[in-house]
């Protein structure tokens, strides 16, 4: 029913075929013997009509002008039916195209039109002012149909435009989403492999056995990035339904393993009651706090992660140590990952509070509400 409305809407001549078809079986019974020229004049000032909605005002006036026409002959003059109707449609036309302004004047000319037929053919025996009432209720209907018509199109406007919205809306939240995803983790796992690598430098000569082990970190961790941006470019190309199973809280002592650091894990509480979404982002929230750790805190400076189950909250805690050794050099930053992380916590409504320890480590609290 909806896709015929717009197709309709879209051919305006399918509206005017039936219109058409009241104008001719509005035609009076003409008596005498005019010719069937005369007789058929008052048609051609209906054919204006068929344009009505590309020159709105000229076809008023010249409706109106056919219609004073009509109603100074005397043998046109009992076309009324026909006559009426054609003025009751161009208001129609001016109102619905929010020309109330030229829509009035017309109406005034209508009345005017009226009076004058009243003057001129209602005997005497008829009262005037009822004739000329009893017309009115058509172009009022007119007048009102033309208002309720704006309305729906004003109102479908409105629509299209909050569904464009919101589409829009999707869209930037989709690609802020994927930019956070992309950041998380490809700062890690950059982070990791770069670190690794520069140790695994150092000990070329001293540790072969360590070189071997730091190797395979990074053979690791690389595979598991491309992975991970193989999984995200799908989305891209795809859409939702191309969506892979997303890292979960089960996955984290891989995560803290991979640090290469001195990391304790201390996970409390049931996780399995946990929805997916709720555990990619006490995930990502790790990832981005052991990435921090390992891009800024000296290499023997030691970290604890600990998240406590206790629905409806999650609460998270990673802290590292100041260490000793000289600080590492400083990788590239992004600047996004607290703005990241804030992102997430408050998308379950949250809190996140990050800062530096007495003994020159660092700390991150944050909680998600995971509500029924």
């Amino acid at each position: 029913m909806e896709r015929l409305v717009r197709w309709v809407r879209r051919h305006g001549w399918t509206v005017d075929l039936p219109l058409y078809g009241v104008f001719v079986f509005l035609a009076p019974s003409w008596s005498g013997e005019e010719p069937w020229t005369t007789r058929a004049f008052p048609m051609l000032f209906l054919l204006p009509l068929l344009v009505r909605r590309r020159f709105p005002r000229t076809v008023a006036v010249l409706t109106i002008a056919g219609a004073a026409a009509v109603y100074s002959n005397d043998v046109w003059a009992y076309d009324r039916g026909r006559t009426e109707l054609a003025m009751a449609v161009v208001l129609f036309n001016l109102v619905k195209r929010r020309d109330r302004w030229f829509a009035a004047v017309i109406a005034v000319a209508i009345v005017v039109l009226g009076v004058q037929w009243v003057a001129l053919y209602v005997p005497d025996s008829i009262n005037p002012a009822f004739t000329v009432l009893g017309i009115l209720p058509l172009h009022i209907a007119a007048w009102a149909l033309g208002e309720f018509f704006r309305k729906q199109e004003e109102l479908t406007l409105e629509e299209q435009k909050r569904d464009d919205a919101q589409t829009r809306a999707a869209v930037a939240e989709e690609r802020t989403r994927i930019a956070r995803e992309l950041h998380d983790v490809l700062a890690h796992s950059m982070s990791v492999i770069v670190l690794n690598a520069e140790g695994a430098k150092l000990a070329r000569h001293r540790d072969p056995a360590a070189v071997d082990r730091t190797l395979g970190t990074i053979v690791h961790t690389g595979r598991d990035a491309l992975a991970e941006l193989r999984r995200l470019l799908e989305v891209l190309h795809a859409g939702e339904p191309a969506r892979s199973p997303q890292p979960t809280l089960a996955e984290l002592r891989e995560l803290v393993d991979q640090s290469g650091r001195a990391v304790a894990l201390d996970v409390t509480g049931d996780p399995g009651a946990l929805p997916a979404s709720a555990a990619l982002q006490a995930y990502r929230i790790v990832q981005e706090a052991l990435t921090n750790m390992i891009k800024h805190a000296p290499a023997d400076a030691t970290g604890r992660v600990g998240v406590a189950f206790a629905l409806p909250e999650v609460r998270i805690e990673v802290t590292n140590t100041g260490g000793h050794s000289p600080p590492a050099p400083a990788l590239p930053s992004s600047g996004r990952g607290l703005t990241g992380m804030r992102q997430r916590v408050e998308m379950y409504h949250g809190e996140l509070t990050a800062g530096p320890l007495p003994d020159g480590g660092y700390r991150v609290r944050a909680t998600l509400v995971v509500r029924p």
